[in-house]
């Protein structure tokens, strides 16, 4: 019986180790996009509407991601 309530709280663990992760590196690379878009727009400021596009679509990717990567470790933690 505690075998089973170990193996049960180690995957749990598991997938919360995973789920911060995830979010972290989601963290990391959308504020390396931030950081070079208003780079970018220092340097070429006529260039604003181009870059912010594009960081925007690059953010929301990454933000997909990292959503889809939270709910796999949850998928595991509850299945």
């Amino acid at each position: 019986m505690l075998g089973i309530l170990l193996e049960g709280s180690i995957a749990v663990a598991g997938a919360g180790i995973g789920a911060g992760i995830a979010v972290l590196g989601a963290g990391v690379g959308i504020g390396k996009i931030g950081g070079s878009a208003v780079e970018s727009i220092a340097r070429q400021p006529s260039e604003t509407n181009k870059i912010q596009t594009a960081m925007l679509i690059s953010a929301a990717l990454i933000e997909g991601v990292a959503l889809f990567a939270v709910v796999v470790c949850l998928l595991i933690a509850l299945g």
